[in-house]
């Protein structure tokens, strides 16, 4: 007890030189904790995209059709697994989905697309593709052979509304075909790639030049509650052991590595920080040390054992460390909660390069309370390090060559 009471008084001898340290701990954690929880925010956001507006919380398909998505490899009894999968009380939205794989031309030049058959009024609910639209109109019921089309893409092949191309691909028997197209509408996402490579079309228009009518390759299906992923996607799997059930982290397996990279690096970004912050705590306690040469010989004249010196020290250093920490994490609890609410707008580090990796310009950051301890971890574990060379230096001096200071 004598030696917390010591070290705490010790620290404030010199007010401005201690107050300058906590200040820089303060600012230190303040800008770490803003980091992480930028971080947090993008990747809460890239998740949603992938979920509300790419893939789904599931998707299914015949076991054979994710290798190469040959057309042939349609969902046998799909109506009644969807009319089924539609009929669970987790299920927000699902849609059906022709999927395949061919080219797109125009007088300007041709590129690959993947192309999806969807009902829209089904799929505007599961993957909010009405809302994606900055060009033209939804698809029309009246009209056939209606396309919509990436802005990318819609850039890249020259093409606006009202458009023709041509679509060519093979169908279920391995023949080649064509349809004539025009383009209904131009959409935008977050994600520039999906956006270059994929196009919409009619299930129906979609399905007959398949030459697989009323047939479809794919279910996507978006949940009402993120938890119940895993427990939905084991009921079907239970209920229908003859398809490939597959949850949005196994089908977008990069968006998951990314998270866990982005842990990752969170707790390196804290540590070099810190290890920056050590430096300036280093130099402090050697500058009370120095200062105290005399005192601190004088206590081990008297009796005091090194052992009592060496863990005064390390008191202090711990002291002056942690006391910036609570100012650090309530500054960046205040400002990472006003920008989780009104937002961020990142569009000043380039809206197409944030696009291009699947990021949105709008950021909420997210106070990273579930890294807290980690962080507080690695505050006084550089308070430790710290105190060490101080400590080892006022451990060698010699009571009598220190009391002639």
């Amino acid at each position: 007890m004598m030696i917390l009471l010591m070290a705490w008084r010790n620290i404030w001898r010199n007010k401005l030189r201690s107050l300058v340290i906590v200040l820089s701990i303060a600012l230190g954690l303040f800008a770490g904790i803003a980091v992480l929880g930028l971080y947090k925010g993008m990747m809460k956001s890239r998740v949603r995209d992938v979920i509300d507006a790419e893939q789904g919380h599931l998707q299914i398909h015949e076991p054979g059709f994710k290798k190469d998505e040959e057309p042939k490899f349609i969902l046998s009894d799909g109506q009644m697994l969807f009319n089924t999968i539609n009929k669970l009380p987790q299920v927000k939205a699902a849609s059906p989905r022709s999927v395949t794989n061919g080219m797109l031309a125009t007088a300007s030049g041709s590129a690959g697309v993947r192309i999806n058959g969807i009902i829209p009024e089904l799929e505007y609910r599961t993957s909010q593709l009405k809302a994606k639209i900055t060009d033209g109109q939804p698809f029309d019921a009246n009209r056939r052979n209606q396309v919509m089309i990436g802005k990318k893409l819609a850039l890249k092949m020259k093409l606006k509304t009202g458009s023709k191309l041509v679509l060519t691909f093979t169908d279920s028997t391995g023949n080649l075909v064509s349809g004539a197209f025009r383009v209904a509408a131009i959409y935008q996402s977050n994600n520039t790639p999906l956006d270059e490579r994929n196009v919409y079309v009619r299930i129906a228009d979609l399905d007959n030049l398949l030459n697989i009518p009323g047939a479809f390759h794919e279910i996507a299906v978006l949940l009402k509650n993120d938890e119940e992923v895993v427990s939905v996607q084991t009921l079907l799997q239970r209920r229908f052991p003859g398809y490939q059930i597959e949850n949005w982290r196994e089908i977008s397996p990069e968006t998951d590595l990314l998270i866990k990279t982005t842990n990752q690096y969170s707790y390196i970004i804290m540590v070099i920080i810190m290890f920056a912050l050590a430096f300036g705590i280093v130099n402090t306690m050697l500058m009370a040390i120095l200062e105290r040469t005399r005192e601190i010989g004088m206590m081990v004249a008297l009796g005091t054992t090194r052992i009592r010196v060496f863990f005064l020290i390390l008191t202090e250093t711990i002291f002056i460390t942690v006391a910036g920490a609570p100012a650090g994490i309530l500054a960046g609890w205040i400002v990472v909660g006003y920008f989780n609410k009104s937002g961020l707008n990142i569009a000043g580090m380039g809206k197409e390069m944030m696009s291009s990796f699947g990021f949105g310009t709008m950021v909420y950051p997210e106070f990273p309370g579930d890294k807290l301890p980690g962080i507080l971890l690695i505050v006084i574990g550089t308070a430790i390090i710290s105190s060490l060379f101080p400590a080892i230096k006022a451990l060698r001096l010699r009571p009598a060559a220190a009391l002639m200071r």
